[in-house]
C-alpha cells in the first residue's frame, strides 16, 4: 500500500477543510523526496503527535546554487510513497513546479542574520529559496506542527527564526540526525557516493565527535578544529568549505555557557556532505 498522492494544491485544501472542520491537529514533514530513514523518523514523531501528517515532496529548484546539483538530486516518487504507506501517511503532497511557483510568483522570503555565514556564504542566495519554499508549503498546508531533523542545523535555525519573526502559527519540531551504523548523517546525497567514498565518509562523522569531546574537556577550539581539519584531509575527504563552531542559536561566534554548534562542509566524490554535533561550552572564567 502506497501513501495517497495529492498533487494539486485544490485537491489538498479540500482535504484540509475537512480535518480542520474537525479540530484535527494537521503535521506536515518537508522534503524533497529520496525518502531515507532519517525522513522516516520525522514521519513517526509526526503521527505519534498529530492527527493527520502530510509528507510534501518537491524539489525546489530556488535552492540550488548549482544546475547540475539539481539535475542530478535523485528522484525516486513512486519508492518515496511505498516507503509512507505503512506508516499511514494521510498524505503525500507532491506539486510541480507551476503549482507552487505560477508564473505570477514574485515574492522572495530572506532572513536576515542568520542566513549569512557558514552555508550563507558557499551557497548565496540558498536560504532565500529554503525560505520562500518553506514558508509557501506551511501556507499551503495550513500545519499546526512542522516537523525537521537537526542534520541542516542553519536551515532549522532559520525557519524557526522566519516563524517566530513572520507570527506564523505553527510550531517547529526538531528531531535528532538519524545516522548509519558508521555514524554518518544520512542524506538523499549519499546515494551519489562511489562504495569506496562512502568507506572513506565515515571519517567525517567520527572527526566531529573527536573534535567536540576535545572542545568539551576544556582543549583550545583553534587548535582543536586544526587538527580536525588536517585528519579529514589525510582521511581523503576534500576540499573542505567549513568547520567551525558556533553559538547553537545564532550561528553566531560562541558564547560562554550557552549550547555552540560545531558545524561542517566538505565535499567527497563530487558530493557535497553537511553534519553537525552539539558541544556544551563551560562556564567563562
Amino acid at each position: 500500500m502506497s501513501a495517497p498522492i495529492v498533487r494539486t494544491l485544490s485537491e489538498l485544501g479540500s482535504r484540509i477543510d475537512a480535518w480542520k472542520a474537525e479540530g484535527e491537529i494537521i503535521g506536515v514533514v518537508p522534503t524533497m523526496g529520496a525518502l531515507h530513514d532519517g525522513h522516516l523518523s520525522l514521519v513517526t514523531a509526526a503521527k505519534a503527535q498529530c492527527d493527520r501528517v502530510i509528507v510534501t515532496l518537491f524539489v525546489n529548484p530556488r535552492q540550488f546554487n548549482n544546475p547540475d546539483d539539481f539535475a542530478k538530486y535523485p528522484r525516486t516518487e513512486a519508492a518515496d510513497a511505498e516507503l509512507l504507506g505503512p506508516l499511514l501517511v494521510d498524505a503525500l503532497f507532491v506539486p510541480d513546479a507551476a503549482e507552487v511557483y505560477p508564473s505570477s510568483h514574485t515574492t522572495i522570503v530572506s532572513v536576515g542574520g542568520i542566513s549569512a555565514p557558514l552555508e550563507g556564504v558557499h551557497r548565496p542566495g540558498h536560504f532565500d529559496g529554503v525560505a520562500t519554499v518553506v514558508a509557501l508549503l506551511l501556507n499551503m498546508t495550513r500545519a499546526d506542527r512542522a516537523y525537521f531533523g537537526q542534520k541542516d542545523w542553519q536551515q532549522l535555525q532559520l525557519v524557526r527564526r522566519m516563524v517566530n519573526d513572520l507570527k506564523m502559527p505553527v510550531e517547529i519540531a526538531a528531531c535528532p540526525s538519524v545516522r548509519d551504523a558508521d555514524g554518518l548523517a544520512l542524506s538523499s546525497r549519499n546515494l551519489r557516493l562511489s562504495p569506496q567514498a562512502r568507506r572513506l565518509a565515515a571519517a567525517l562523522p567520527a572527526t566531529l565527535f573527536a573534535a567536540s569531546s576535545q572542545i568539551e574537556a576544556g582543549e583550545p577550539t583553534e587548535p582543536v578544529l586544526a587538527a580536525a581539519r588536517t585528519r579529514l584531509a589525510e582521511a581523503g575527504l576534500g576540499p573542505l568549505e567549513y568547520l567551525e563552531l558556533r553559538d547553537a542559536e545564532t550561528l553566531g561566534e560562541p558564547r560562554p555557557g550557552h549550547p555552540a554548534r560545531l558545524l561542517v562542509a566538505i565535499w567527497l566524490d563530487g558530493v557535497r556532505l553537511i553534519d553537525n554535533v552539539g558541544v556544551g561550552l563551560r562556564e567563562a572564567g
